[in-house]
Formats: structure tokens, C-alpha cells, sequence
């Protein structure tokens, strides 16, 4: 490998420089642009942003969907020698107030109708907010990031210059689970020494015309880095999605050579194909079974760096043209090279099921604190674990299981917060991570616990949540689950179905329906009452609560990557936990007594 890029601006214009005339950005029925256009009007910005008064070491906030704008406003600030950070498009105003305070931004650029609003409606409470720049129409008062693009182009190799590595690139938002959001400051030395160990993973340093889209927020540090950074500095080619839910869409028509999803994006593709399976009846069923079955010896071959040979090469080949080639072809995933999920634990049963279809999934580790990763193995998989920690990063565990991290892609801290910090960061530059892990003899880890959401039950047991969850998750007609048993004698879990399993199952029948119908209602429960025999007794949920509705991305109760909001779940069916508690519910029989519906 190169020497890598100073800084992340360098690196954008060594991409322009390797591919001037390639394509960066595409929408999808849209606009395309060039390396060399993305240059210039990251330039032009960047002159239109310095006559507004922006200067080194300000902050702006960005809010707006996945968009061709996005990245060439977050490139610009940073040519201005100022920080970007984005903001969760679902934030109230409230929060936009919040988050904009905090960090002392004096400029946001915005997308206008509803984000524009917001903005505006936090704006008196932003004494040091400056300037508003509006993509469309800006009203009186704000200006036009037509205008932006209409200046004079800054040089960026001179702006490059007045860049340090160790400046702040950006700062990460978190959820704010345990308090208020704290902003994670990453470096570009941070970032790109993310992207180098992402380098050492793939083999090559330059993902020149390879294909991505971008469609989880760009608040989130997945996105970010993957279809951001990740993009400026290796050089593929990005088409934003706007709209998660059309994420199915995009596939189909873009058919990219990488995808990063949350585990519920992968647990919704596994369920779809299972239910289209299931729906063609027995022979068909246990003709796929057959399959899947040969796939799962060659998945596990290839994790060992192996490939198939003789009788089982020729089966395998006719197998996948049969049956898993056109189930590729048909999601858009028959050219990806390999794909990942991270953010919240899945069930190894889905990365399982997708590697036996040819799909190569993996599981990538980290927090927003690291860059998103500090563990990851794309294609010599353990399924159940996350892969070795990234070269030149080493990831501990303490004396307690808990997960240490040290390296270069560390955060230098917390945003005006340094209580927080010490917190996180120890003496010795140690990250604690709050999460429970063990590494085998080959290095991979294995993520035991989420310290930070434990269940202390009544009798003082302690219960992983996420654990629960991802068992319960395996049963095919249950879409999303969240147990819950703090300070209780025993855990309860409230389940929602799986809206692809219905639909393919129940056609025509409503959510409300099939969550009351006393035969999928017996089906859950028995299903539940052999999950439970994967869990220890103080984990088995005794009762269930089959919820007639199903729980969407960037709401009350789940983030915008689909985690679960836990304190919004139970402000939304607290009612129905006590109720459960209080005995109604549905019980769950022994395991001994439950017969699995097949």
C-alpha cells in the first residue's frame, strides 16, 4: 500500500487526480456527477460558506435527507476549515436547539419544507446561529445554496494546506440513551486510519467505480463512513437513497458491490425469502432445505480460506444457479462483494442463512467513539463473533470481560465534556467500551453482554437484554422483540410479527387479525417455549405480549438505524407490561409440553 492521505481533503483530491472523469455521485432518476465536478463545487461552496463569515474551527450542522448535497456541503465546510456535523433529520426542535447550542455551530445548511421548519423554530434559542443556507426554496432571511454554487471556486490544494491532521473532521451525536447526547469529536488522522484498516481487510486500496448506496442517516457512523468517508478516500461510486423504506427498490436498480445494514435490515430480507419459500408448498421447502443444506458446507469451507472442489464444486454450481443465483439477482445482491451489519447484535441464524445463499455476510464491531469499527473479518467469518480486532488497533478484555480498545482510531474525546471523557478514555488511552466480550484461540470476538443495558431482576440476576432478543428474533413470525424484567421476579417479551411473514403467510388478512388469532397466537408461544431452551431459566421469558402493529425505523421506539428505544417502547406499552405482570399476557408453556409448528 501507499503512503496514506494527510488528511481527508488530500485524500479527496487524490481520488480526483486517480479517476477525474468517473462518476461520484448518481441519483438515481437524477443528477451524475464527476470527481472533477464534486471538486468544484465542493470549491464553490467552500468560497460561498468563507463569504458568509465562516471561518477555521467553526461548526455547522447539516440536516437533510440522503442527498447529492450532502456530500459535497460536508466536503466544502471541511475545505473552509470548519467542522460539519449532521443532525438526525427525525429530531425535534427541541433537539436541533440542543444539539446546535452544544456545539456552538454559527451556520446550518438545511433542506427545506419540514427540516427547515425545525430549524427555524430552534433558531431562537441559538444566539450564536448565524447564517441559514437552503436547499430549494429559501425564504426572506436565509440564503441559497444555488447562490454557494453559483461563487467563485476556492483553491482546494491551497486549502488543503491550512488543514492539520489531528483537526477535528466531524463530530458524532450520540443517541443520548443514558443522558444527554455527547458529541464524539473524530479526527481526519482518526478517520483514515479507519479507512487504512479497512484497506487491510479487503486487500486493495482503491474501490474506483464500485458501487454503494448511501441510505442510512449521515448523522449515523456507519453511514458516514461507509458512503462518506469510506467513498471520498477509496473512490466509489454513491447513489443516495432518500427514504430507508425504499432501500428494496434501490438494490434492484443499483445492484452495489458493498452493503453495511443493521441487523433488522438482514432479518427482514431472511424472513421475506423464508416466507416465499414456505409458501410453495413442502416439496419446495424441503427442496430449499436440500440447498441450503450444501451451501452450509461451503460457506464453512470459505471461512476457512478454502474452496470447494470436485463433487461438492459441481453441486454446489448447479445449486446456486438454481435456486440462490436468482434469489440474489432478484434482492440486487448478486454483484456485492461483501456485506456486513453491526450497530446491534443479530441473530447468528441469519447470517447463517444468507451465507448459505451465497450472500457474504460478516459482522463488523464498534462504536462511534472508534470510528464505527475496531473489529471485523469479511471473509474469514465465525459466525456468532465479530472478527479480529482491525491492524494496528489492539482490543482487550479488562479483568471484568469488559471490551478495552486502543489505537490510532480512538476519539482524542468528548465535545466540551470532559467529565464524560475520563469516563471513556482511561490514562493509558484505553476506550471502555461498557460491553462484555471473549476472544477464542484465533483472535475473533465474541460480544457476551451489553454492560450498558443490563437486567438486574428482582432476585439480583443479571440479563442481557440482546441476547434474548436476537433468540426470539429466530422465530420466523416474530419481527421485532424487546424483553423486559428489571427489578421484576421474571422476564416477560413483547413481540411484533414480521409484516413480510404475514403478508406471505395471511394474504389479506390485517396485523390486528393475524396478532389475534388463537392458532398464531398458540404458534408464538410454543415457538418461544423451544427458544427458551437456548437460554439459561433466568433468561426465558415466562410471558408474551403479541403486539397488533409493527415498529418502524426513525420513531418512538425504534433510532433511525432500526435499534431499539427502550425507554420509548416502554413509555408507549408500559400499560400493557403491567397488565402482563398482573396476569394477563400470554403464558408460555414448558419446552417439554411445546411441539413446534414445521
Amino acid at each position: 500500500m501507499t503512503d496514506g492521505p494527510r488528511t481527508l481533503l488530500d485524500g479527496f483530491l487524490k481520488t480526483v487526480a486517480r479517476q477525474p472523469d468517473g462518476l461520484a455521485l448518481r441519483e438515481r432518476d437524477g443528477e451524475s456527477i464527476t470527481w472533477t465536478e464534486y471538486a468544484d463545487r465542493a470549491a464553490r461552496v467552500a468560497a460561498g460558506l468563507t463569504a458568509l463569515g465562516l471561518s477555521r474551527g467553526d461548526r455547522v450542522v447539516l440536516m437533510m435527507r440522503n442527498r447529492l448535497e450532502f456530500h459535497i456541503a460536508d466536503l466544502a465546510v471541511v475545505a473552509s476549515g470548519a467542522t460539519p456535523i449532521s443532525i438526525y433529520n427525525s429530531s425535534s426542535a427541541e433537539q436541533v436547539a440542543y444539539l446546535v447550542d452544544h456545539s456552538k455551530a454559527v451556520l446550518a445548511i438545511v433542506e427545506d419544507g419540514d427540516f427547515l421548519s425545525r430549524v427555524l423554530d430552534a433558531a431562537p434559542d441559538c444566539p450564536k446561529l448565524r447564517s441559514l443556507v437552503v436547499i430549494g426554496d429559501a425564504p426572506s432571511g436565509t440564503v441559497a445554496w444555488s447562490q454557494l454554487v453559483a461563487s467563485e471556486p476556492i483553491d482546494l490544494v491551497a486549502a488543503e494546506r491550512e488543514i492539520a491532521p489531528h483537526d477535528v473532521a466531524t463530530v458524532i451525536y450520540t443517541s443520548g440513551t443514558t443522558g444527554p447526547p455527547k458529541g464524539v469529536m473524530l479526527t481526519h488522522a482518526n478517520i483514515i486510519a479507519s479507512s487504512r484498516a479497512t484497506v487491510s481487510y479487503l486487500g486493495r486500496e482503491h474501490d474506483d467505480g464500485r458501487r454503494l448506496i448511501s441510505y442510512l442517516p449521515m448523522a449515523h457512523i456507519a453511514e458516514r463512513m461507509v458512503s462518506h468517508y469510506g467513498q471520498l478516500l477509496r473512490g466509489s461510486q454513491v447513489v443516495p437513497c432518500p427514504d430507508i423504506n425504499r432501500l428494496s427498490e434501490y438494490l434492484v436498480a443499483v445492484h452495489p458491490n458493498a452493503l453495511f445494514g443493521p441487523p433488522r435490515v438482514w432479518e427482514k430480507i431472511t424472513a421475506g425469502i423464508q416466507a416465499q419459500v414456505a409458501a410453495r408448498g413442502e416439496e419446495t421447502a424441503k427442496s430449499f432445505a436440500d440447498a441450503l443444506a450444501i451451501g452450509r458446507q461451503v460457506q464453512q469451507m470459505r471461512a476457512r480460506g478454502e474452496e470447494p472442489v470436485g463433487e461438492l464444486a459441481e453441486t454446489w454450481e448447479f445449486v446456486d444457479a438454481m435456486a440462490f443465483a436468482p434469489i440474489r439477482a432478484a434482492l440486487g445482491l448478486d454483484q456485492v462483494e461483501y456485506c456486513m451489519t453491526g450497530a446491534a447484535p443479530i441473530p447468528p441464524e441469519v447470517i447463517d442463512f444468507l451465507r448459505d445463499i451465497g450472500v457474504p455476510m460478516s459482522e463488523v464491531y464498534g462504536m462511534s467513539e472508534n470510528c464505527g469499527g475496531m473489529t471485523w473479518q469479511p471473509f474469514l467469518v465465525k459466525v456468532g463473533r465479530v472478527g479480529t480486532a482491525y491492524p494496528g488497533v489492539e482490543v482487550v478484555t479488562a479483568e471484568d470481560g469488559e471490551v478495552l480498545c486502543r489505537g490510532p482510531i480512538v476519539f482524542p474525546g468528548y465535545l466540551d465534556d470532559p467529565e464524560r471523557t475520563a469516563q471513556a478514555l482511561d490514562a493509558d488511552g484505553w476506550l471502555h467500551t461498557g460491553d462484555i466480550g471473549e476472544f477464542d484461540e484465533d483472535g475473533y470476538l465474541k460480544i457476551v453482554d451489553r454492560k450498558k443495558e443490563l437486567i438486574i431482576t428482582a432476585g439480583g440476576k443479571n440479563v442481557s437484554p440482546a441476547n434474548v432478543e436476537a433468540v426470539l428474533k429466530t422465530i420466523p413470525l416474530v419481527g421485532q422483540a424487546m424483553a423486559i424484567g428489571d427489578n421484576k421476579p421474571y422476564l416477560i417479551a413483547l413481540v411484533t410479527l414480521d409484516p413480510d411473514v404475514v403478508a406471505g403467510r395471511f394474504p389479506g388478512r390485517s396485523m390486528a387479525d393475524v396478532a389475534g388469532d388463537p392458532e398464531v397466537i398458540d404458534e408464538i408461544t410454543r415457538e418461544i417455549a423451544v427458544a427458551n431452551e437456548r437460554l439459561s431459566r433466568v433468561e426465558q421469558p415466562r410471558r408474551v405480549v403479541i403486539l397488533d402493529e409493527d415498529w418502524l425505523p426513525d420513531s418512538d421506539v425504534l433510532t433511525p438505524t432500526m435499534k431499539l428505544k427502550r425507554r420509548g417502547v416502554l413509555a408507549r406499552y408500559g400499560h400493557l407490561v403491567d397488565a402482563a405482570y398482573a396476569g394477563s399476557g400470554v403464558e408460555i408453556p414448558a419446552a417439554a409440553a411445546a411441539a413446534v409448528t414445521q
